[in-house]
């Protein structure tokens, strides 16, 4: 009895420490049972590449056939090539005769052109460029020639001309805005700010009411250039003056645009034109100048003609029959009486010349001529 116990002690001993080597012995692996199939795993199969038998496919290596690049197929594009040129050119050939001399794309009568745009110039004025093309062919009239024809007529600033098919023209033109009047010798034209001059007869001027100065110094024979520095010149002389709101312009019968670095105007006053001399800036302060002294310089001076305003701080006023003068501008009056004593020993004190505070200009007449110190206020 005792041997026995000690044999199942020593036997659950030694199981008890044969226990732990069992967590390092493999698992045993089920042995995979025989089948028709063998099983394979899911996720094996998901990632098994999906085959597919492969089919060949046809690389075709031109866009031409085969025969092409034999000798005959060659030549056979060739000539096809050639007519098919041959259509396309004949084809081209028959448009155009048909265009050109098919009747519906004549121009029967003036009724086929239209104008547009006019209203200094009548239509007749704009029809006579286009005289040759009655009864021509609409295809043949040669526009940009009839564009400049048109834009030599003064009147005419821009013109355009287009086609509408199937036999009718369109002429529009944008015409010059006159600014003021222009003398030429015994003539009263009109004068646009690039300095055309454009003609215009009297009734039709009466007819228009135009209002604007008289401009001399404007020569047509003079280049464009020239006429529009000088008309470009007048047109601040007006914005100048007239910015205030007084209306300046329309107190003056002309503008002497002759001296580019001296405008001249003439005022009514008295029964005769006063002629200012403005120089070439600030004409809107050296006319209020003029306002502020008129009274005073008429009543002391009743002979004056002329006032030149260009100087800083002195005024040279100028009595008719002064060799300064422009006759065209400010006509002298008949011979008056001699002025009075204190008006004679002004001009005696102011006769000889004195160097003006400001730009330096040509000496003027020193017969009848009174330099008169303007307020600084003024200036």
């Amino acid at each position: 009895m005792a041997k026995t116990e000690s044999y199942a002690g020593r036997t659950s001993a030694a199981v008890e420490e044969a226990r732990p080597d069992e967590f390092y012995r493999p698992a045993p692996t089920p042995r995979p049972r025989p089948g028709r199939f063998p099983v394979q795993p899911e996720d094996d199969a998901e990632d098994e590449p999906f085959l597919r038998t492969r089919r060949r496919v046809p690389v075709r290596k031109g866009i031409l056939p085969g025969w092409a690049g034999t000798r005959w197929g060659m030549i056979g594009l060739a000539a096809g090539a050639i007519v098919l040129l041959a259509g396309i050119v004949a084809l081209i050939f028959a448009v155009r005769n048909f265009l050109d001399h098919d009747p519906r794309f004549r121009i029967d009568s003036s009724a086929s052109i239209q104008t547009a745009g006019n209203s200094q110039l009548s239509r007749a004025d704009l029809l006579s460029v286009f005289g040759s093309d009655i009864g021509r062919n609409i295809f043949f009239v040669p526009l940009g020639t009839r564009q400049k024809e048109l834009e030599e007529i003064p009147w005419v600033e821009r013109a355009t001309v287009m086609r509408l098919l199937p036999d009718q023209l369109r002429v529009a033109v944008t015409e010059r805005t006159p600014v003021a009047f222009v003398r030429l010798g015994n003539k009263i034209d009109l004068v646009d700010a690039s300095g055309v001059v454009l003609e215009m007869p009297p009734t039709m001027v009466a007819a228009r009411h135009y209002s604007f100065p008289v401009v001399t110094g404007i020569d047509p024979n003079d280049p464009l250039s020239t006429r529009s520095a000088r008309m470009h010149l007048y047109q601040k002389f007006i914005t100048d003056v007239d910015s205030s709101g007084e209306k300046v312009s329309e107190q003056l019968s002309e503008v002497d645009l002759s001296d580019p670095e001296d405008v001249r105007a003439a005022v009514p006053a008295k029964g005769m034109d006063l002629l200012l001399h403005f120089g070439e800036e600030d004409f809107l302060n050296r006319w209020h100048n003029y306002q502020s002294h008129i009274a005073e310089w008429e009543q002391q001076y009743p002979h004056l003609a002329s006032i030149d305003l260009r100087y800083e701080r002195e005024v040279v006023l100028k009595m008719a029959g002064s060799s300064d003068v422009d006759p065209n501008m400010a006509a002298p009056p008949a011979p008056a009486p001699a002025p009075a004593a204190p008006a004679a020993k002004a001009a005696a004190k102011t006769a000889a010349p004195k160097a003006a505070a400001g730009k330096k200009h040509p000496a003027h007449a020193a017969k009848r001529v009174v330099r008169h110190h303007a307020a600084r206020g003024k200036r």
